[in-house]
This record gives C-alpha cells, structure tokens and sequence, in this order.
C-alpha cells in the first residue's frame, strides 16, 4: 500500500535532501516528488504515522 502526502512547503533541493536524510534514519520505503512537492510512503498506516511525524519534526506539514 502507498500513501501519497502533500507537502505545500518543500520548495528545494534542501528541502528534498533533509527530507530524505530524516526518512532515511527512519528506515521508510519512500519517494520524493519535489515537482509534486509529495512524498509517497509504502507501507502500512504506521510507517505513514511515522513519516508524518518526521516531517513534522523537520517543520513540513504533511497532508493526504
């Protein structure tokens, strides 16, 4: 399953690159669309939960 989340405030590269880095530690199935401005996560409702949570972290809201 994927879960595509809506992040209106990826802007850069830098933006791609820390997002990457933090989904990355958190050992997610992931890709980032910097076009889309979106990341898609696969997995299950706790590997979303948990790259919200990330994402929050990094001070991107995540949206489905």
């Amino acid at each position: 399953m994927s879960t595509v989340l809506h992040v209106p405030e990826m802007h850069c590269n830098k933006c791609v690159e820390r997002i990457t880095n933090r989904l990355n530690e958190e050992k997610l199935d992931f890709t980032v669309s910097l076009d889309a401005k979106t990341v898609t996560v696969s997995g299950d409702e706790g590997c979303v939960k948990t790259a919200v949570s990330a994402l929050d972290d990094l001070g991107f809201s995540a949206e489905q």
